[in-house]
């Protein structure tokens, strides 16, 4: 079989059809990475509240030109915008926000996610790879929806929609849905259905790529 190692849709399609599916009046936390792209992706026609976990509610997209304002950061050292009502507040009350389960959805990027809804993503656990957490673990767990964005296969073919992650754990039995290049996974108790596949695969073609057992929305 012919390894493959992306999808019909680019990392901008990607995004916006994340935003797609994040309803009005949600407070969501985008983590850093391809998770940032989401924000330039949101429909004008929602009221949707961006939290950063450097301490900021009601961020905007990512600033370009006269826009930037060097202090206006989101947690990936991003320049943003602020919307009107925007606050800031401390690193440790944001963090509460986080703990306490008072943000609707959090995007994450992901190393790999398994069919169970386990989540790694701040290691490799090779011994030359540089740990990440930020935080991912608190948003993991604290958030009451948890959607992740990543390629569905990396660079050398491997898919990382796996039936069990060999990387340390982020978050156990966290994820809800998973959005990639190929296919929107939803990670239900009754398994891995793949809500929506791109391109000109079909599902039995998407389960034989991946290696998993998938069914159909």
């Amino acid at each position: 079989m012919t390894v493959r190692t992306r999808g019909p849709l680019t990392r901008d399609d990607m995004a916006r059809r994340v935003a797609d599916d994040i309803r009005e009046g949600a407070y969501v936390n985008l983590g850093i990475g391809l998770p940032t792209k989401v924000s330039d992706y949101l429909p004008s026609d929602r009221e949707i509240i961006l939290h950063t976990e450097n301490g900021m509610l009601g961020m905007g997209p990512a600033a370009v030109g006269d826009e930037i304002d060097p202090d206006l950061l989101n947690a990936g050292k991003i320049p943003v915008t602020e919307l009107p009502g925007a606050s800031y507040f401390h690193h440790a009350d944001s963090f509460g926000m986080m703990r306490g389960g008072h943000l609707d959805i959090c995007v994450l990027g992901a190393f790999q996610v398994s069919t169970s809804g386990d989540l790694a993503n701040w290691h490799t656990g090779g011994e030359d790879a540089i740990p990440a957490v930020g935080g991912a673990m608190d948003l993991a767990i604290g958030a009451k929806q948890v959607f992740v964005i990543m390629e569905l296969f990396t660079k050398e073919g491997a898919c990382k929609l796996v039936d069990e992650c060999s990387y340390p754990l982020t978050g156990i039995g966290c994820v809800d849905t998973v959005y990639t290049d190929y296919a929107v996974f939803d990670i239900t108790p009754r398994g891995v259905v793949a809500r929506e596949i791109f391109g000109e695969l079909g599902l039995d073609e998407l389960a034989e790529l991946t290696g998993l057992a998938l069914s159909a929305d």
